[in-house]
């Protein structure tokens, strides 16, 4: 029985579809007015990892993750760069696809973009005045946000203390409210902004409506899952919540998950661009493997909080080569491997408690620190059954067959062949050669000159093993 932690009841319940054996599942997407850090990569990781492992249990997932190309933050980019608002959401939607294709996120199965859904949102707006949930103030649209009964319960505050908070607001915009707590729909145009026609006057959508809208054209009124980082608790997606339930009356989303934040230094500060603390996601893979990073991401559980630090990948980077050098001994050892399973039916019943494991730890509530433990564990048992004289074919073949399907599961894809180039298959067989004459000196010569290109050489009884640093 598979298990989600639910943000809005704050516990763990049992996951049951809407549709058997189908997921409709929503991603909050990135802002794009800039490259995305590594704690944005971390949420996109976290929930790609959840999707895989719902397809490898045998659902379909309607994944969509959306881009908000209309925002202050993209306008103010814009301005500062002399350039449209859309030629800045363009520029980082690519840089957000390159960026996480070397991650190897798979792409969502929509990729909404608000510029692509105007006339939905300004439908949306209308219907949430017509039942009263909204109101028109001078050329903007603010939602009652007193009038929904259960506003606050995601976020688990009292309409008491979120009252404080919007009291201590000041400016214009406050003015223009009926009580501090209500939040915009629909923005009025300013000079030199982008705006669209409306019923209210040329104006823009606010963030929260934005997400409401694609999600329930893409999906339906209720979802499955709705995701997105811990920051989005509230207001954003508890104001999604207002909106949507108001308008129709449905649930909007069973299970609310959410990844807990990326921590830097000692104090644990969140990683933000807020704070100034944050690394690109694109200049970290400049320096470190992009295999490695989303190793490092996908293996921690998504609710934890986790430290980015050079230990943390330089474990993960260790951890890897671990998995892939067994992978690879395996190959190496099926040149020599008997075709029976005599005397190896044991192992092969091993292999079936590996993956309960394995599924065990995934099906508590994603738990990915659970489920690659269970990863090693196999790793383990496979270089120990290897100290056999003797191996089986079927076995290996097994084994390696399961290492691959649980790796996908944390987007690392093993038993990618790789090509040496003639130069460096050349090198080899003249060390062979060296070897077979004693020409000792050479051997050396050749494995150094190796060595420099990234290849490592492993003498064994069975022959020459090599492997990339």
């Amino acid at each position: 029985m598979m298990k989600i932690y639910n943000t809005l009841t704050r516990s763990k319940e049992e996951f049951k579809t809407i549709e058997p054996g189908k997921v409709r599942m929503y991603l909050c997407g990135p802002t794009v007015y800039n490259y995305i850090h590594v704690g944005n990569a971390r949420s996109t990781v976290a929930f790609d990892t959840v999707r895989r492992y719902l397809e490898y249990k045998g659902y379909e997932v309607n994944y969509v993750s959306n881009f908000t190309d209309v925002d202050d933050k993209i306008i103010n980019r814009a301005k500062e760069e002399g350039v449209t608002a859309k030629n800045i959401a363009d520029k980082y939607i690519d840089a957000f696809t390159e960026d996480t294709t070397k991650l190897n996120v798979k792409p969502a199965c929509v990729h909404p973009r608000v510029i692509d859904h105007i006339d939905e949102i300004i439908e949306f707006v209308a219907a949430l005045i017509e039942k009263g949930y909204a109101y028109e103030s001078q050329g903007d649209v603010y939602y009652r946000a007193r009038k929904f009964k259960n506003y606050g319960q995601l976020s688990n505050k009292s309409i008491d203390e979120l009252e404080v908070g919007a009291s201590q607001r000041t400016g214009d915009e406050q003015a223009k409210k009926e009580d501090p707590l209500d939040f915009a729909l629909w923005k009025s145009a300013k000079e030199g902004e982008v705006s669209w026609t409306s019923p209210w006057g040329a104006g823009r959508p606010g963030w929260h409506i934005e997400c409401s809208v694609m999600a329930s054209k893409h999906l339906g009124e209720t979802i499955d899952i709705h995701a997105g980082g811990q920051d989005l608790e509230f207001p954003h997606h508890e104001n999604e919540i207002a909106q949507s339930e108001a308008k129709t009356g449905q649930t909007f989303a069973n299970y609310w998950m959410h990844n807990a934040y990326l921590t830097v230094g000692e104090t644990g500060e969140k990683m933000s661009k807020s704070l100034k603390n944050f690394v690109t996601a694109h200049e970290l893979m400049e320096e470190v493997d992009p295999e490695v990073v989303r190793f490092a991401l996908a293996t921690t559980h998504y609710r934890r909080p986790m430290p980015f630090n050079d230990i943390i990948l330089k474990e993960a980077e260790t951890n890897l080569s671990k998995i892939k050098g067994s992978y690879n001994n395996g190959s190496f050892r099926l040149e020599s491997a008997k075709d029976s399973t005599e005397d190896d039916e044991d192992y092969l019943k091993e292999l079936t408690l590996i993956k309960s494991q394995f599924e065990e730890g995934m099906d508590d509530d994603f738990n990915t620190a659970n489920g690659i433990t269970a990863v090693y564990n196999l790793v383990k048992w496979l270089n120990a059954y290897f100290e056999k004289n003797s191996v089986s074919k079927v076995v290996i073949e097994q084994a390696q067959s399961l290492l691959v399907e649980l790796m996908a599961v944390f987007g690392i894809e093993l038993g990618q062949k790789e090509v040496l180039d003639s130069e460096i298959e050349a090198l080899i067989e003249e060390r062979n050669e060296a070897r077979a004459n004693k020409d000792f000196k050479r051997s050396d010569e050749i494995r150094d000159t190796l060595k420099e290109q990234g290849i490592i050489l492993e003498d064994t009884a069975q022959g020459v093993r090599w492997s990339r640093i």
